[in-house]
């Protein structure tokens, strides 16, 4: 059992990590984004370039990877970063001046369905790997192995969920990210540039969810279906852990993935996203607003 709880936190943290740019979007920007599963699918593939490109030299002790693939993933940060900030250029700043807030919600769907088949067009539909070394898996606790790759995707996330913290609660910025999500106008009117901040939201989002694609891929695989496979997850783990709360995303991430994963002796394999869900409704049932959302 305690393997179990092991692979879901290894799991809840991937899923924590993409639900956290979906709350800041529908906090600041006041739409469900279902197009943000494919900022997971682009990072994981942006980090699969860069990291051929750095090939060679000597792997980080028992890790499968070298440097090179810690410089893959800061490019594909970036690349993902600026991938979204087009996207709301070319679409999503236009439909914001509608008074039909659903039109954003429709339009990240076929957004999504465009990146997708932009990813299958461009590397193919097989699945891919960093790396063909085989992680071998140490005990760390009794019944319970991890590979050092995995111990690397519960490092790196937990130091990104405490610099977001930090970031938010001492910076400038932080603080106008804040104050826009609770009440735009009145942000506006005390002198915050909100289009800023709308930019540094969408790359924060979308470069924390590359982060989140680059470590599924690490620990499992990359796939053009991947983002479209943990987009629902993540919405369960945003609603779950309480909409518009990071704090609650984080949370409900890692209850996703804790019972996605010890569902598996369970009832199989095939039943995890629906586990999921259930689970999700019945805390709905008694916190209608989440885990940590904002009580009325």
């Amino acid at each position: 059992m305690g393997q179990y709880v092991a692979d879901g936190i290894i799991l809840g943290a991937t899923l924590a990590l993409g639900a956290i740019g979906l709350t800041l979007t529908y906090n600041i920007l006041r739409f469900a984004n279902f197009a943000h599963g494919e900022f997971l699918t682009f990072g994981a593939y942006f980090a699969l370039v860069f990291a051929a490109w750095f090939a060679g030299g000597a792997t980080l002790g028992p890790l499968t990877f070298g440097p090179g693939f810690l410089a893959a993933i800061v490019a594909a940060v970036l690349l993902t970063g600026g991938l979204a900030l087009l996207l709301d250029a070319l679409l999503f700043r236009q439909l914001r001046r509608s008074e039909f807030a659903v039109a954003l919600v429709i339009a990240s769907f076929g957004a999504s369905l465009m990146l997708r088949n932009v990813i299958v067009f461009v590397w193919g539909s097989q699945p891919e790997y960093y790396s063909r070394n085989i992680a071998v898996a140490h005990e760390v606790l009794p019944g319970v192995r991890l590979s050092a790759d995995e111990m690397f995707v519960i490092v790196l996330t937990a130091m990104l969920m405490v610099a977001l913290h930090l970031f938010l609660q001492r910076t400038r910025l932080g603080k106008e990210m804040r104050a826009v999500s609770d009440n735009p106008s009145l942000a506006s009117v005390t002198g915050i540039d909100v289009r800023r901040v709308i930019r540094w939201t969408w790359l924060i989002g979308a470069g924390l969810a590359a982060v989140a694609g680059v470590l599924f891929g690490l620990t499992v695989q990359i796939s053009p279906e991947m983002g479209f496979n943990l987009i629902l997850p993540m919405f369960a783990a945003a609603i779950l852990g309480g909409v518009g709360s990071i704090y609650g995303a984080v949370l409900g991430g890692l209850v996703i993935g804790l019972a996605e994963s010890l569902s598996v002796p369970l009832i199989g394999p095939a039943y995890k996203p629906a586990v999921a869900f259930a689970l999700m409704f019945l805390i709905l049932l008694v916190y209608p607003k989440g885990i940590l959302g904002e009580r009325s």
